[in-house]
């Protein structure tokens, strides 16, 4: 059985899409990470939540903050990519959580009254969330630049605040001059499935 999704969509979003490592100067605009945004949140997490928050590094004073907490060799991409963003888990989601999933409001006092099992299901559920923002990236035409190498707790403390975890920076634009590393390979269908 084929794919249903057009092989030029399937080229865009997956098999000929990388993390960019360099960009050109096109802005991104806000139009475009809103029409980004109201695609991918019709993605699927568990009880509809929705703890990914997305900060916008926008003006030069917040990128020269935020360059010094990147690792060294990551210093370059976020200072040149037209756009960068902070994605983060909010671990305080649960309080949306009774207009998110009314088939049962009562879910927010059931699971979600204890901190740390908040921060669990943040981090999962913001990941995922993360992921259908990188390839609604690549949807709009864009490239994605994700890294983790930061200073988590000094992005935190300078971007965020205690109710908020760091996941990944992503540098966002069209991609540039030499953008790709070559291809690293991938782990193949029987290595990965397995079937009981």
């Amino acid at each position: 059985m084929s794919l249903v999704l057009d092989p030029a969509a399937q080229d865009l979003l997956f098999r000929e899409a990388r993390s960019a490592n360099t960009f050109t100067d096109e802005p991104v605009t806000d139009e475009q990470v809103q029409a980004i945004y109201d695609l991918v949140k019709y993605g699927p997490t568990a009880f509809n939540q929705t703890p990914l928050r997305i900060t916008l590094v926008r003006s030069p004073e917040a990128r020269e903050r935020l360059v010094a907490h990147m690792a060294e060799g990551n210093r370059p991409k976020t200072a040149s990519a037209p756009l960068v963003a902070i994605l983060s888990a909010d671990n305080e989601f649960h309080e949306e959580l009774p207009h998110l999933f009314p088939a049962a409001p009562q879910i927010k006092d059931i699971f979600f009254t204890e901190r740390p099992v908040r921060e669990n299901a943040a981090a999962l559920n913001a990941a995922l969330q993360a992921a259908y923002f990188i390839v609604g990236i690549r949807a709009a035409g864009l490239a994605a630049g994700p890294m983790t190498g930061f200073d988590f707790e000094g992005v935190r403390k300078d971007f965020l605040d205690d109710d908020h975890t760091p996941l990944m920076v992503v540098n966002i634009g069209r991609p540039g001059p030499d953008a790709w590393y070559p291809r690293s390979p991938r782990l193949e269908f029987d290595q990965v499935v397995t079937t009981v």
